[in-house]
């Protein structure tokens, strides 16, 4: 098996390494290769290909970052096609939230997201997928 390293702020490899400890890992390489598992298979559901999706981005970053806010704005113009709406919000004394609400495909919403996970800086990134054609009317006639 090959060996890599890495680069990471010390408080989140202690994280990491209590996260391996909580939960039965043998050791945080194998943390690292089912994260790396899980990342590269979220966007390979068969059941969303060739289908019209729905997303929603929430990333948190500090409030004191521009380059981040800077780098989101740059984002939701590029992507003016895919991206519905998006909200900036202020989280606390310290952190900003960017919501982006996307409609397009898979390939679409896939390179979206891994633009704004490639975005240095930002504290989370999280999103959810659902094939439009699911979604069924809100109210019964």
């Amino acid at each position: 098996m090959t060996v890599v390293s890495i680069s990471m702020p010390d408080e989140l490899l202690d994280r990491i390494d209590e996260f391996a400890d909580e939960h039965g890992y043998t050791g945080r390489s194998e943390v690292f290769r089912e994260a790396g598992r899980n990342l590269l298979g979220e966007f390979e559901d068969k059941k969303l290909e060739d289908r019209d999706l729905m997303g929603v981005v929430t990333v948190l970053f500090s409030y004191e970052n521009t380059t981040v806010e800077e780098r989101m704005m740059h984002l939701r113009h590029e992507y003016d096609g895919l991206v519905t709406s998006n909200v900036h919000n202020h989280v606390g004394d310290h952190y900003c939230m960017e919501l982006f609400i996307l409609e397009g495909n898979l390939e679409d919403i896939s390179t979206f997201v891994g633009k704004i996970r490639a975005t240095q800086d930002t504290l989370t990134v999280d999103y959810s997928v659902i094939p439009v054609d699911e979604v069924g009317p809100l109210t019964t006639s």
